[in-house]
């Protein structure tokens, strides 16, 4: 062996002899000057924790050393410079973590100016599983006692099952972190997870550490998947605030994911971190909107990043872009499209800021002298507004009307939950004055009766509306689900219209109820990556923060005025709203929003929310189809055809598995034994029989499977099942499963995604059948642009009679087309009002009854309930038919229904200010009998609910109740002649006394 050889193999011997050495002093450095807790917690990554000890040295040299890189960890040391934790947290994979751990040694590395951080994160994997009880065995029961003993001082009323069951989630979670961390530790978090399930799913909290720290303490539900660490950091370090460590634990309760974080901070100016400081006021607020404040959102980057605006602020502009757009685009979605708009703001700084300080001295709880002030910022940014000019005149009389828009929307709100730190989403109650502002060019397309209120929400993910048209209103909350960024700016396009029609509607299907029309309509946009446990994760998170923001407003004190102080309320009065089960509304969300409003106080308590599980159930019951298969009775009666005894056949929007359509199906087989269903069409695809569907294998999939579900050895011959869902990869196209009856048996065929949709979109307008039920789809989806289609080349309409199970399934134009061309139509507003009755007979019984009483009673209430259904139905169906008659048929059945809607709802009004004026009517004899009548037999018929009417029910209820019972017996039962008679024998009366 060469002499150089043995040299240079000495020299590593030497140099491993000094690397031993300076490994000793590494360690004992490591030991002294990290966290107590950095070595116990990273015990199962002893060659991590060796590499990091004969690196500590290097790390002036190499700058960042990579400990660990997994795919389900990464662990990194560097030097601790200005922003370092941010820098490295922003080139990470975009991945959801488990777990996450940064900690910053008390003292700068030996001969060295910079401290060390060692970053880890745990990943979640896509397949991985949470942990199986048995797996909570290796959690000894001392440790188990020793945690539970500290949670219970930190919640001395928690019975020890809660306890156990707060242990179980973080075992399921995390079991690594609860056996390795000690028990005052995990006890810590589990006080964040506490605090914050009951503080409606948000918590902030800070603590001094005995190593002159703060300790923030913050715990949010459903955060984003990925990247949320990041922007909580961002925020200490917009705020100079330096993270030394930081532990983050991410657990879920099976529904619901938590995101739990303690940092341990300290302010780099040295100034005290405590919750009378300023600096904890900045922090809350910025901490809270992170909720509402989307990384990916534009404003984010133009006007938080770049320093312009903090957080809450940007939050305010990007609610008012997003007000905006959907006020302008319904018209004119080429022009002002929501990047545009998004722009007028972010590229004139100057103008989002005045608008924001106007936001402020009109709603900013401290502000002093507001009239004063605010008169005074408003005409200067009025003038601002108007005189707006920077040279490029086409572009500037666009961004003219934008802002003009974002004026009219500050000037016409009554209040906002702006300055409520705790928010989960904006929410801005305002006066409909702003579309006359707005001017006819951005309303000509709207229903022209104006709203009584109009409630705007903003939050991370979506954007929606609550449109009602009457003080004490009622209607379905529906959240559209899109799949990226262009379905979700094409549907926040149409929002606005789509809702004020849909409320519109219901306000016109709610006559024969105390409560007038809303709708609420909110648009979440997420991935179309995105897991199905992912998806109702952010509808859920959506949900929660729109109905808490909503509560914020509508939580009244004694006065009627904003129950919260930091509302300033230009309103001032109760407003009792109620909400019910549409679109993507999940049972499990139901049930929370009621208990959340009973929890905060809201006027109507549980009866915020319909078809709870103590209530009446729209699918369980039926209640929506009742009144639609009434309809199709009574009309097709009229036509000639008794649908108990005689055959026909139908054909269906909406799956079987639906609530009206499946529950018109079961009514159908049911009642009508001659019935052909020959076509259903829902989202997962099409369901085709020339004969009718055989009902056996029908009737095993109404309620409980959609059509995929059918077995499709059941279709007759030259019958389909076209799938949706069910697709495969041929090159580089998507194509579709197709089954087809023939002579010789199944035909299994997969077809071009072109072919699907020239099925899929043509087929309810082109299957003949007496009669068609809209029980489901998009609204507007039968238009003036495709009417033609539902006639052949002769003429004649595919059915002849449309029951509309569905709101706003066909267009106004549209209908005006068919029932001029023949077709025989009951539209949305009288054929699907049961639904919407039978909900407001749930409130009644929420204030009637305990839910202990509802109950023991639920049986005997539903069932007088369905009466009431079934009547109402076929008075209105008859009174339609009958007008139609006596005007001999020149006015169309459509234009009768809403004419009797328009009359009742007319009466209506009157009717409630009048008694809102003459309160001491209410104590009169025969209308206190007027308001029984109203009642089901259980509560008229009862000495011990029937006066509960007059002690339990909010005063503006009974009001309502009353005008109801008279304005709708008024033109249902009456006649013009019979009510000008009386009209003269009152007048007389006066006159002669």
């Amino acid at each position: 062996m060469s002499s150089s050889i043995i040299s240079v193999a000495d020299s590593i011997l030497t140099n491993l002899t000094d690397y031993r050495a300076q490994a000793d002093a590494n360690l004992d450095w490591i030991k002294k000057e990290m966290s107590p807790y950095f070595l116990n917690l990273n015990k199962d990554e002893v060659e991590a924790l060796t590499l990091l000890t004969m690196s500590l040295d290097k790390l002036e040299t190499l700058e960042k050393v990579t400990l660990v890189d997994r795919k389900e960890r990464l662990v990194i040391a560097q030097l601790s410079t200005a922003g370092s934790i941010y820098r490295t947290i922003h080139n990470l994979p975009d991945k959801p973590l488990r777990y996450a751990e940064i900690t910053t040694s008390f003292k700068p590395m030996p001969d060295s100016d910079y401290a060390l951080e060692v970053l880890r994160y745990d990943y979640r994997l896509a397949d991985e599983s949470n942990g199986a009880e048995d797996d909570q065995a290796a959690l000894s029961d001392a440790t188990r006692n020793e945690i539970a003993a500290f949670v219970k001082k930190d919640f001395p009323d928690f019975t020890q099952e809660r306890i156990d069951g707060v242990i179980s989630v973080f075992c399921d979670s995390n079991l690594d972190y609860v056996l390795t961390s000690p028990p005052e530790r995990v006890a810590r978090v589990m006080r964040n997870f506490v605090s914050t399930q009951i503080n409606s799913g948000i918590h902030l909290n800070v603590e001094p550490t005995e190593f002159n720290e703060t300790r923030v303490s913050f715990g949010v539900t459903n955060p984003p998947h990925a990247g949320f660490l990041q922007q909580v950091l961002e925020v200490f370090q917009r705020l100079e605030i330096g993270v030394k460590r930081a532990y983050h634990l991410s657990v879920t309760n099976g529904l619901t994911p938590y995101f739990l974080a303690n940092f341990y901070v300290k302010s780099r100016d040295d100034s005290e971190l405590s919750e009378d400081s300023s600096q904890y006021i900045n922090l809350k607020r910025e901490l809270y909107s992170t909720q509402i404040t989307s990384t990916t959102a534009p404003s984010y980057a133009t006007l938080i990043k770049s320093g312009i605006m903090s957080g809450p602020d940007s939050t305010l502009i990007s609610a008012i872009v997003g007000f905006c757009h959907t006020n302008l685009a319904h018209n004119a979605p080429e022009i002002y499209d929501r990047e545009n708009i998004a722009r007028a703001f972010h590229n004139n700084p100057g103008v989002s800021i005045q608008l924001v300080e106007l936001f402020y001295a009109r709603f900013d709880p401290g502000v002093t002298n507001r009239e004063e002030a605010y008169a005074a910022k408003l005409e200067s940014v009025s003038n601002l507004v108007e005189n707006f000019n920077s040279g490029r005149r086409i572009l500037d009389d666009l961004r003219r009307t934008v802002f003009r828009c974002a004026l009219s929307f500050i000037k016409n709100c009554l209040k906002s939950n702006f300055f409520v730190i705790e928010k989960h989403a904006l929410s801005f109650r305002l006066d409909p004055h702003y579309l006359e502002e707005l001017g006819t060019e951005f309303t000509d397309d709207l229903p022209a009766q104006r709203p009584f209120r109009i409630t705007f929400f903003s939050g991370r993910r979506g954007t929606g509306f609550h449109i009602g048209f009457s003080d004490i209103a009622r209607g379905g909350w529906r959240t559209v689900i899109t799949q990226n960024g262009d379905d979700y700016t094409n549907n926040a396009s149409t929002l606005f219209r789509e809702n004020y029609v849909l409320a519109h509607t219901q306000h016109l299907k709610n006559k024969d109820i105390y409560e007038g029309g809303s709708k609420m309509v909110a648009i979440l946009n997420i991935d179309s990556r995105t897991t199905h446990e992912q998806r109702d994760q952010y509808l859920y998170k959506l949900q929660h923060a729109f109905a808490n923001a909503f509560l914020d407003l509508f939580v009244t004190d004694e006065n009627g005025k904003a129950k919260d102080p930091r509302v300033v309320d230009y309103y001032g009065q109760e407003e009792p709203i109620e909400l019910g089960p549409d679109e993507n509304m999940h049972n499990v969300m139901i049930e929370r929003m009621a208990k959340l409003a009973e929890r905060r106080g809201y006027l109507l308590g549980k009866g915020i929310m319909s078809s709870k599980e103590i209530g009446i159930n729209h699918k369980e019951y039926g209640v929506t189809s009742i009144g639609v298969i009434r309809f199709a009775e009574v009309i097709m009666q009229e036509l000639g055809v008794n649908m108990h005894t005689e055959p026909f056949s139908v054909k269906f929007s909406g799956g079987p598995n639906g609530d009206v359509a499946g529950n018109g199906m079961r009514l159908l087989l049911e009642r009508c034994p001659k019935v052909a269903i020959k076509l259903i069409v829902d989202g997962t695809g099409a369901l085709f029989d020339p004969d009718g569907l055989d009902k056996a294998a029908l009737s095993e999939i109404v309620l409980h499977d959609d059509i995929e579900g059918y077995n499709p050895e059941s279709l007759h011959v030259g019958g389909f099942i076209l799938y949706r869902m069910k697709t495969r990869k041929e090159g580089i196209s998507d194509v579709y499963k197709k089954l087809t009856m023939t002579d010789s048996g199944l035909e299994e065929e997969w077809v071009s995604t072109d072919k699907f949709y020239k099925i899929f979109n043509n087929i309810l307008f082109t299957v003949q059948t007496d009669l068609f039920i809209p029980a489901g789809g998009r609204p507007e989806t039968l238009n003036e642009d495709n009417v033609d289609r539902y006639f052949d080349e002769a003429g004649v309409p595919s059915s002849n009679v449309i029951v509309e199970g569905a709101n706003s399934f066909i267009t106004p134009a549209a209908r005006q087309t068919l029932q001029q061309r023949g077709v025989v139509i009951m539209r949305d507003a009288s054929a699907n009002k049961c639904g919407v009755i039978s909900s407001s007979y749930e409130i009644i019984a929420n204030l009637v009854f305990s839910d202990e009483e509802f109950l023991a009673n639920k049986d005997e209430y539903v069932s007088d309930v369905i009466e009431i259904l079934n009547e109402m139905a076929e008075v209105e169906a008859r009174a339609v038919i009958r007008k139609h008659r006596e005007l001999d048929g020149s006015v169309t059945y459509t234009e009768i229904s809403s004419l009797l809607s328009q009359e009742i709802n007319n009466h209506y009004a009157r009717m409630f200010n009048y008694f809102e004026a003459n309160p001491e009517q209410l104590a009169l004899p025969k209308q206190q009998k007027a308001m029984l009548a109203h009642m089901p037999k259980i509560i008229r018929n009862s000495s011990e609910f029937g006066p509960r009417i007059q002690t339990q029910l909010p005063e503006k209820v009974k009001y309502a109740i009353l005008a109801s019972k008279l304005a709708s017996g008024l033109v249902y039962a009456g006649d013009d002649d019979s009510l000008y008679g009386d009209i003269i024998e009152a007048q007389l009366g006066r006159v002669s006394s």
